[in-house]
């Protein structure tokens, strides 16, 4: 089963981090993800960019809405994200609490849906 693995970034925790241990934990990630991928556990992997870089998008009653940034005002953002393959959920639990962002933030995983199920069912 697949698993998305979102990592929420809080810029207060990453700015207390001492001298040279933001790239120490990167290069690590970087590490954990290049086991993962030759083990068959990693599908893909990105970095996002800040949350002022971003838009957010509605259509209501046929009218389109553009804001600038994300619509939740928090301090955590979601700042990158993995996509693994997991036995369950314990498995993913464990694949990702080795991505040292926890610290700095959250991560969630949640369970990916099967498109190619739901095609089926709505006959796409």
């Amino acid at each position: 089963m697949k698993y998305l693995v979102m990592i929420y970034t809080d810029d207060s925790l990453l700015g207390t981090l001492p001298e040279g241990e933001f790239d120490t934990m990167m290069r690590g990630c970087f590490m954990h993800a290049d086991e993962l991928q030759k083990d068959g556990h990693l599908h893909g992997s990105q970095q996002l960019e800040a949350p002022a870089t971003a838009k957010t998008i509605r259509v209501r009653n046929g009218r389109l809405s553009v804001l600038d940034g994300p619509f939740a005002e928090t301090k955590e953002y979601l700042g990158g994200f993995n996509l693994i393959e997991a036995d369950n959920m314990d498995e993913a639990v464990r694949i990702a609490s080795a991505f040292p962002w926890s610290r700095t933030g959250a991560i969630e995983i949640r369970p990916v849906s099967d498109m190619n199920a739901m095609r089926r069912r709505v006959g796409a």
